[in-house]
C-alpha cells in the first residue's frame, strides 16, 4: 500500500478498522522511526481526525491511547463520548499541549447540542445498571438502544483527578480555563433545572387570591394540597421567595382586615395565625437549593414592615399588635431565628409609636381575638382528651365543661382553632360518639335524665352548628364501618336542609313508626311540660317531623286553635331545642312544595319555633342553647325566606348574620354580573373576598361550562400585553373554586372548538391567544397534580354535575370511531411488553403515557390525550395560521413551567411523532426544549430526543 502523507494513513486505517496493535505496526513501516516523527505532528493529526463528526471518533482515540502508553510520543487525548477518556490523559501534559486540549473541549461542551446529548447518555447509562432492579421505571436496554459506550462514573472519576492536578499548574489563565470546563461539565446533569426568577415584580395576584379563596372557603383543608398548590404557583410563575412568602402574609392581612364580624372574623384569624404557620412550616421542607428558607421568610418580614398601613389597619381591626404574635408563632415553629423575631418586634413597636393610637379606651378591655384564637388551639386538645373519657362515669363533670364551651363566643373560637388546625373532624367525632351515648338509658332519676338530655341537645346543636358553618363533610365518618349509622349522620345527610339540597317532606325518614308519632302528638298536645325520664331523644327527633304534619293538619282543619298550637311550639322548644331544629326542618322541606296561599300556617309555625321561651321551668344553659338554636333555624329558613317573600325576625343572639350572603344584585343577569364583576376585578387587580363567593354563587348557578365560556371570551377581549398576563393570574385564581371540571371544561371544549374553527382564529392572536395558552397550561397541570394525589376539596366534591357531559360517551372506549384519539386508547389495550419495546414502530398515535399503562378511562387523561392528537395534526397540517401559533405557545408554555418531560407531566400524552414536528419551529428548536419535552426515562424517549437534537 502507498501512502502519500499521515492524513490517508489515517483514513486508511479508519476505513479498515485497524486495531490499534496493527496501527502501531503499520505506522512503523510507513514511517521510520526518528525525528520525521515530530516533523509529522503525529498528536495534532490524530486529534484533529478524531475531533470530525458528531462526537469524538473512539478508534482514533484508541491509537492516540495506544501510542501514550507505549511511549511513541507524550501525546494528549479526548475521552470518548465527549469527556471520560479526554480528562484522564490531559494530567501531566505539556502547558501548549493543555491548552490545545482545554480549548477543544471548551468548544465542544460549549455546545448545548453536545451537553444534551451527553445528558441523554447519562440517563441511558443509569437505566442500564439499574435494569436488572424492579424499582427501574425503564424497560432493559435492546440492540436499538443500546447502554453508553463511556460511564459517567468515569468522568466524575477523571473530574476529581484533573481538580488535583490543576493545584499544581503555574499558569493561572489555563488554570481557570481548565475550571470552566469543569464546571460544564458538572453541570451537565442539571441542565434542565436552571429557570430564571421575575425579580421585577412585586405583586402576585395568584398567589394572593388562593390564599384569600383558602382562608374564606375552605378553612378545613388539609394543609399539603395547598402548599402544593402555592408550590405550583411559585414554579409557574417563577416567584422569588421572599415575595412569594411576602405575598402569602400580605393576602392574610387582607382577609383579616376585610372579614365579617363573628364566626368569620375568627376563622380568618386562625387561619392567619394558626394554620399559615403550618404551611411555611411545609414549603420549608421543599429544596430551596443554597437559600435558607428562614432568611427568605425574615426577609418577607422585612418587606411586610414596610406596609405599614396594612398593619395599622390590621392592628386597629383585632386590637392588638398583630405582627408581634404573628412573629412569636413563626419562631415557635422554627420559622425565625430568635434574633431575627426579636429585631423585627422592635422594628413594629418603633412604628406604632408613630401611628394613630391603635388603642382606644372604649375597647381597651376587649380581649383581641387573635390571642384567644392561640389560647383555644392547646384548649381544643384538652376537649378532645376530656371527650376520651368515659361518659357513664362523670357526666355531670362533662356537662360543666360543655357548658363553658356554650358561653359567649368560645364555641366558635374553638371551632375555628379546631379548622386551622385539623382537628374539627375529631372534634366532631367526638360529639357524634356523646350523642349516641345518650341513647342507653338505664334506671335514671329526674337530675340523670336531665343530664342526659342537656347532654343529647348540646351535642346535637354542636354538630349542626358545625356541619353549617364548616360544611357536613366535617361530620360524616370517612368509611362507615359494618353496624349502625350514628344517627345524627341519618338526620343530617336525610332531613337536614343544606344550600342546594332538595329534601322531600315524603321521603321515608320523615314518616317513622305510626304508634311512635300518634304518642309524640298525645304527649306534645296534653301534657304541660315535656317529660324528660326514659325518654328516648333521637326517636323523637325523628317522629317529629310527622307529628308537626298531624298538628299542622288538625290546626288547618279548625280541631287545634291558636292556643293550643302555641302550648304545642312551647313544649317542644321547652326542654330541648333539638326537637324545634327537626320541625323546623320538615317545615322548610313542607313549605317549598306548598303553593302560595298554602304556606302561612307552617311559616306561622315556624315563626313560633324560633321563638324562645322566656320562663322559670327551662333546663340549664337554655340561653345559651337558644342563641345557637336561632343561628341554625337562620340558616336554615334562608333560602326558603327569600323564595316566599317571608321575614321572619330572629332574636337577636349576638351570633352574626350569615355572612356573604345574597350577593347578586336582583333583577340583573347572571351574564351581566359576571362580566362586570370581572371587569371590576380585572381593574383593580386582586380577587377580595366578597369577589370569590360572588363567582362561586354564578358558578353554581350558570354551570361550569357557562361559567369557563364566559371568562374565556372576556379574556380574549383583552387587547393589551399587560392586562391579558394580569387577567390569566386572576383567572387561574378564580379557577380554583373548582379547577378538575373547569379545566375538563376548558381542555375538553372549548379549546378544541377554538382550534378548528377557522372563524374563530382571529380571537387567537397575541396578545390574547398567547394568554389563553398560559392559562390553559397552568390549569392542566394544576388539574392533574392534583388529581393524581386524589385532592379534592370537600367544596369541589359537594358541587353538582349535571350539567357536565359524560366524557366516557364524548369520547368513547370501543373502536366505532376510526379516530385518531381511538386508536391511541385501542392500542392501550396492547400487551404491556410490546408496547415498552423501543422496536416498536411508532404510530402518530403512540405517546410516553401508554408505555406507562395511564388509565385511559380517567376524564382528564383523556381529555389531555385528546388535545395533544388535535396539537400534533395541527403542526403537522399544510397550512398555518394563528391556531398555528397558539400550538407553539401552549408548548413554549409547557416547556417554561416543567423543569423536565417525565412520567408525572402532562406531556406524556404528547405522541412522539410530534417531537420531530416541533423542532422545525424555530423558537423550539434547540436542544434543552427537546429534552424537556420528551420522557427520558423510557429508552424509546431517549432515542426520539437523541434522533430529534443530531438533527439540529
Amino acid at each position: 500500500m502507498k501512502v502519500v502523507n499521515l492524513k490517508q494513513a489515517l483514513l486508511q486505517a479508519w476505513k479498515e478498522r485497524w486495531s490499534d496493535y496493527q496501527w502501531a505496526v503499520n505506522m512503523r513501516r510507513f514511517f521510520p522511526r526518528g525525528a520525521t516523527w515530530d516533523i509529522l505532528n503525529l498528536a495534532e493529526a490524530l486529534l484533529e481526525q478524531a475531533m470530525i463528526g458528531p462526537s469524538p471518533n473512539p478508534l482514533i482515540l484508541s491509537y492516540l491511547k495506544y501510542a501514550i502508553s507505549s511511549q511513541v510520543s507524550a501525546l494528549p487525548a479526548l475521552q470518548t463520548n465527549a469527556a471520560a477518556r479526554c480528562l484522564g490523559p490531559l494530567r501531566g501534559l505539556h502547558q501548549s499541549q493543555l491548552k490545545m486540549c482545554l480549548e477543544r473541549l471548551e468548544k465542544m461542551l460549549g455546545s448545548t447540542k453536545n451537553r444534551a446529548l451527553i445528558h441523554i447518555a447519562k440517563l441511558e447509562e443509569t437505566c442500564t445498571r439499574a435494569a436488572g432492579s424492579s424499582s427501574c421505571p425503564c424497560p432493559p436496554p435492546t440492540d436499538a438502544c443500546p447502554p453508553s459506550a463511556a460511564s459517567w462514573s468515569s468522568v466524575e472519576q477523571s473530574l476529581v483527578k484533573l481538580g488535583e492536578s490543576l493545584s499544581s499548574l503555574s499558569n493561572s489563565p489555563l488554570r481557570s480555563q481548565a475550571d470552566d470546563c469543569i464546571s460544564l461539565i458538572k453541570s451537565i446533569p442539571t441542565m434542565l433545572s436552571v429557570h430564571s426568577e421575575q425579580l421585577n415584580k412585586t405583586g402576585f395576584p395568584t398567589v394572593h387570591a388562593v390564599v384569600l379563596l383558602e382562608g374564606t372557603m375552605n378553612l378545613t383543608g388539609e394543609t399539603q394540597p395547598l402548599v402544593e398548590q402555592l408550590m405550583m404557583v411559585k414554579r409557574m410563575q417563577r416567584i422569588p421567595s421572599p415575595l412569594f412568602v411576602l405575598e402569602i402574609w400580605k393576602a392574610c392581612f387582607v382577609g383579616l382586615i376585610e372579614s365579617p364580624e363573628g364566626t368569620e372574623e375568627l376563622k380568618w384569624t386562625a387561619f392567619t395565625f394558626l394554620k399559615i404557620p403550618q404551611v411555611l412550616v411545609k414549603l420549608k421542607k421543599y429544596p430551596q437549593g443554597d437559600k435558607d428558607f428562614t432568611e427568605d421568610v425574615n426577609c418577607a418580614f422585612e418587606f411586610l414592615l414596610k406596609l405599614t398601613p396594612l398593619l395599622d389597619t390590621a392592628d386597629q381591626r383585632c386590637n392588638c399588635n398583630c405582627m408581634s404574635l404573628l412573629l412569636q408563632e413563626c419562631s415557635k415553629q422554627g420559622l425565625l431565628s430568635e434574633a431575627n423575631m426579636t429585631n423585627l418586634i422592635d422594628k413594629r413597636m418603633a412604628d406604632r409609636e408613630h401611628a394613630p393610637h391603635l388603642k382606644s379606651a372604649e375597647n381597651a378591655n376587649i380581649q383581641p381575638n387573635p390571642r384567644l384564637i392561640l389560647r383555644a388551639e392547646p384548649t381544643v386538645t384538652n376537649i378532645l382528651k376530656t371527650m376520651d373519657a368515659d361518659h357513664s362515669k362523670s357526666p355531670e363533670g362533662l356537662l360543666g365543661v360543655l357548658g363553658h364551651m356554650l358561653s359567649g363566643k368560645s364555641l366558635d373560637l374553638l371551632l375555628a382553632a379546631a379548622a386551622a388546625t385539623g382537628k374539627l373532624k375529631s372534634f366532631a367525632r367526638k360529639f357524634i360518639k356523646l350523642n349516641e351515648f345518650t341513647k342507653h338509658i338505664s334506671g335514671e332519676g329526674s337530675k340523670g335524665a336531665s343530664v342526659r338530655a342537656l347532654l343529647f341537645d348540646i351535642s346535637f346543636l354542636m354538630l349542626c352548628h358545625v356541619a353549617q358553618t364548616y360544611g357536613s363533610e366535617v361530620i360524616l365518618s370517612e368509611s362507615s364501618p359494618a353496624g349502625e349509622v350514628p344517627f345524627f349522620e341519618t338526620w343530617m345527610l336525610t332531613c337536614m336542609p343544606e344550600e342546594g339540597k332538595i329534601l322531600n317532606p315524603d321521603h321515608p325518614c320523615f314518616c317513622p313508626d305510626s304508634t311512635k308519632v300518634e304518642s309524640l302528638v298525645a304527649l306534645l298536645n296534653n301534657s304541660s311540660e315535656m317529660k324528660l325520664v326514659q325518654m328516648k331523644w333521637h326517636e323523637a327527633c325523628l317522629s317529629i317531623s310527622a307529628a308537626i304534619l298531624e298538628i299542622l293538619n288538625a290546626w288547618e282543619n279548625g280541631v287545634l286553635t291558636f292556643e293550643s298550637i302555641q302550648k304545642i311550639t312551647d313544649n317542644i322548644k321547652g326542654k330541648v331545642c333539638s326537637m324545634a331544629v327537626c320541625a323546623v326542618a320538615w317545615l322548610v322541606a313542607h313549605v317549598r312544595m306548598l303553593g302560595l296561599d298554602e304556606r302561612e300556617k307552617s311559616l306561622q309555625m315556624i315563626r313560633q319555633l324560633a321563638t324562645p321561651l322566656y320562663g322559670e321551668n327551662t333546663l340549664q344553659f337554655y340561653n345559651e342553647r337558644v342563641v345557637i338554636m336561632s343561628s341554625i333555624l337562620e340558616h336554615m329558613c334562608a333560602d326558603v325566606l327569600q323564595q316566599t317573600a317571608t321575614q321572619i325576625k330572629f332574636p337577636s343572639t349576638g351570633m352574626d348574620t350569615i355572612p356573604y350572603w345574597n350577593l347578586l344584585p336582583p333583577k340583573k343577569p347572571i351574564k351581566e354580573v359576571l362580566t362586570s364583576m370581572f371587569t371590576k376585578v380585572l381593574e383593580k387587580g386582586w380577587v377580595d373576598s366578597r369577589s370569590i363567593h360572588i363567582f362561586d354563587t354564578l358558578l353554581h348557578m350558570g354551570g361550569v361550562y357557562w361559567f369557563c365560556n364566559n371568562l374565556v371570551k372576556e379574556l380574549l377581549k383583552e387587547t393589551r400585553k399587560e392586562h391579558t398576563l394580569r387577567a390569566v393570574e386572576l383567572l387561574y385564581a378564580i379557577f380554583c373554586l373548582d379547577m378538575q371540571q373547569l379545566t375538563l371544561t376548558l381542555l375538553g371544549h372549548i379549546l378544541p372548538n377554538l382550534l378548528t374553527d377557522s372563524s374563530k382564529w382571529h380571537t387567537l392572536m397575541d396578545p390574547p391567544g398567547k394568554a389563553l395558552a398560559k392559562l390553559s397550561v397552568w390549569c392542566a397541570l394544576s388539574s392533574y397534580s392534583s388529581h393524581n394525589k386524589g385532592q379534592a376539596s370537600s367544596r369541589q366534591k359537594k358541587r353538582h354535575r349535571e350539567d357536565i357531559e359524560d366524557y366516557i360517551s364524548l369520547f368513547p372506549l370501543d373502536d366505532t370511531q376510526p379516530s385518531k384519539l381511538m386508536r391511541l386508547l385501542s392500542s392501550n389495550e396492547e400487551d404491556s411488553n410490546i408496547l415498552s419495546s423501543p422496536n416498536r414502530s411508532m404510530s402518530t398515535s403512540l405517546s410516553a403515557s401508554q408505555l406507562h399503562t395511564v388509565s385511559m378511562r380517567d376524564p382528564l387523561n383523556r381529555v389531555l390525550a385528546n388535545l395533544f392528537l388535535l396539537i400534533s395534526s395541527i403542526l403537522g397540517a399544510k397550512t398555518a395560521g394563528t391556531h398555528t401559533q397558539f400550538v407553539q405557545w401552549f408548548m413554549e408554555e409547557c416547556v417554561d413551567c416543567l423543569e423536565q418531560g417525565s412520567r408525572g407531566s402532562i406531556l406524556q400524552f404528547m405522541p412522539f411523532t410530534m417531537v420531530s414536528e416541533l423542532v422545525k419551529v424555530s423558537t423550539m428548536s434547540s436542544p434543552k426544549i427537546v429534552l424537556a419535552i420528551t420522557d427520558l426515562s423510557l429508552p424509546l424517549g431517549r432515542r426520539v430526543a437523541a434522533k430529534a437534537i443530531a438533527a439540529l
